[in-house]
């Protein structure tokens, strides 16, 4: 894959936003983590969260803070949607529905949009870690360890650790690292890049609502909007 369209492949699904061989206890504590998540998989349609996202940029050593919410709809097993509102200083917008990413900038009125349909296994390992990902489907795509119990925003969550399989993913995501709640669902994720850049997203104030609307994941474009295909 050229280098900017690889570079074009990761800041899309920036935007967005399990088995390795563990004995005895932990083994049973990974099991009983998988488990939560297959039931929460089961039941999951759709929910609203605020997200917080940490990214930090090794090579000058300094992180940048994003705060906004996230909406994500699952209205068929093999059809997830989902839009993600960005708060200012540095306001924008992202909605992925099936291999479509577009991001809009209200500052410039400009939304650029990404067709990652010749990426789709990617786009496919990538949505694996959002919400209701099925024990399974993980297991296929990534080698999981146990990383241990820990607490996030005051809440008991255990700790799992991701290795991508597929060479082609390894060249944008190094490692993941989720914190599973008592529910099942990750309330906050890791990314780890090549090169030492990360990511950070955790969710707080996590609603369940199986009637969300299609409005709800999608976004209210101006009019006048200026639109952007970068190129390949």
């Amino acid at each position: 894959m050229p280098a900017r369209r690889s570079s074009q492949l990761l800041l899309a699904m920036t935007f967005l936003l399990c088995c390795g061989a563990v004995a005895g206890a932990a083994g049973d504590e990974l099991a009983d983590t998988l488990a939560r998540m297959d039931q929460a998989a089961v039941r999951f349609k759709g929910l609203s969260a605020n997200i917080r996202k940490v990214s930090h940029t090794a090579v000058i050593n300094e992180d940048t803070a994003d705060t906004g919410t996230i909406y994500v709809k699952r209205p068929r097993p093999n059809d997830l949607r989902m839009r993600i509102d960005i708060q200012p200083p540095n306001p924008k917008q992202a909605e992925f529905s099936g291999h479509v990413v577009q991001i809009y900038y209200p500052t410039s009125n400009t939304v650029e949009e990404y067709d990652l349909g010749k990426e789709k296994g990617m786009i496919d390992q990538f949505l694996l870690l959002g919400f209701g990902s099925r024990s399974k489907d993980l297991q296929d795509a990534y080698t999981i360890r146990l990383g241990g119990d820990d607490t996030v925003n005051g809440e008991k969550t255990v700790r799992i650790e991701l290795t991508p399989k597929s060479p082609d993913v390894l060249t944008h995501l190094k490692r993941v690292e989720l914190w599973i709640d008592a529910k099942g669902m990750a309330v906050q994720q890791k990314f780890y890049e090549p090169g030492g850049d990360y990511s950070l997203a955790t969710y707080t104030n996590m609603k369940s609502d199986a009637n969300l609307p299609d409005s709800a994941v999608k976004l209210n474009l101006p009019r006048d909007v200026h639109k952007q295909r970068p190129q390949k």
